[in-house]
């Protein structure tokens, strides 16, 4: 299934991104860490899959990362605008690292804007850790085993806190767990997104 490069306007800002997957099928959103961006998810063939799978996939490139331009930028709003710049109603959001300072202020936000939080070891929980328990769309923690940037401590602080998680630790890995086994990463991901309610409940 082709994958199209496009552009979104945000504020004033052009954001790039890479969709793929029927338009009609259950959206899902991807992140990125500081090291990498939406390309990455074409690589390790995260994109391929998901739309093979039927959903309708978009890979974002934060500001300042891949193609999109460096801008000043709102995090506990930007995503949220992002959504409605695409006309996206209740992703998936699949976040790793960096990427969390984005998308938790959008899991958290009432009422809920997303129908599932993929955690790949995101940053800035501890900020949140007071309005974790808002998060009340299913939540699956992901963090390699070896990762020595985002502590363990907050992968079990998200998950004892929101209400509908649980957690996945994939051996051997470290801090970008997707990148170091994406085949282990990629079935987590799918029993994840099989598990979820259908779309509208």
């Amino acid at each position: 299934m082709e994958i199209q490069s496009l552009w979104v306007e945000v504020g004033g800002n052009r954001i790039h991104y890479l969709a793929t997957g029927p338009a009609d099928g259950r959206p899902v959103l991807l992140l990125h860490g500081a090291s990498f961006r939406a390309e990455t998810w074409r690589e390790i063939g995260t994109l391929e899959l998901l739309a093979k799978e039927g959903f309708r996939v978009v890979a974002l490139d934060l500001p300042g990362f891949g193609e999109s331009p460096g801008a000043e930028v709102d995090t506990e709003t930007f995503l949220i605008d992002v959504l409605r710049e695409l006309g996206i109603r209740k992703p998936v959001v699949v976040s790793p690292s960096m990427s969390g300072r984005f998308s938790l202020p959008l899991v958290i936000a009432a009422p809920p804007r997303t129908s599932g939080y993929v955690a790949v070891a995101p940053v800035a929980i501890p900020k949140y850790r007071s309005r974790l328990k808002r998060i009340l769309v299913p939540v699956l923690a992901v963090w390699g085993e070896n990762d020595n940037i985002v502590p363990h401590a907050f992968q079990n602080m998200l998950v004892e806190t929101a209400p509908y998680a649980r957690k996945v630790i994939i051996p051997g890995a470290s801090h970008a767990p997707y990148m170091q086994d994406a085949n282990t990463f990629h079935a987590e991901l799918l029993r994840f997104l099989r598990e979820l309610p259908p779309q509208g409940d």
